[in-house]
């Protein structure tokens, strides 16, 4: 899938992904600015996340709930991190091992510890409220 979409219309983008994607751990990639949080905020809104979701940036990883308190999605950003380690002590294999939907940005900086079967989703400029995007399984 490659599409175009204008950021107001980042919550149906969010929704089509939520069903089409083949599997719940999800890697996007792009530049800073692109869009990225700003889907995985219109994903967690889509799953019924009952807080808003907002950007791990410095404590690496979100937990996004319903009301009812179940763990619908994990919310990492890597962007800080200097080594693969960090992730790894800080128990990403036991976040990947669990069934909520897996939300990770700056997926690169931990690429050898990405589970084969994740799904890319690459986000592009077109212009300030115009992105493209689309996914891949890896």
């Amino acid at each position: 899938m490659k599409t175009e979409f204008e950021l107001s219309e980042i919550r149906d983008i969010a929704k089509v992904l939520l069903e089409t994607v083949p599997n719940k751990t999800l890697c996007f990639y792009g530049d800073m600015g692109v869009g990225k949080t700003t889907l995985i905020k219109a994903l967690a809104q889509e799953l019924g996340v009952a807080d808003n979701a907002n950007s791990p940036t410095f404590g690496l990883v979100n937990e996004y709930q319903n009301k009812e308190g179940d763990v619908l999605a994990y919310h990492f950003d890597f962007y800080r991190i200097e080594d693969e380690t960090e992730a790894l002590d800080m128990g990403l294999e036991d976040y990947l091992n669990k069934r909520s939907w897996i939300f990770i940005e700056w997926p690169e900086k931990i690429a050898s510890l990405l589970p084969e079967s994740n799904v890319g989703i690459y986000l592009h400029f077109i212009d300030e409220n115009k992105r493209s995007i689309e996914f891949n399984q890896n």
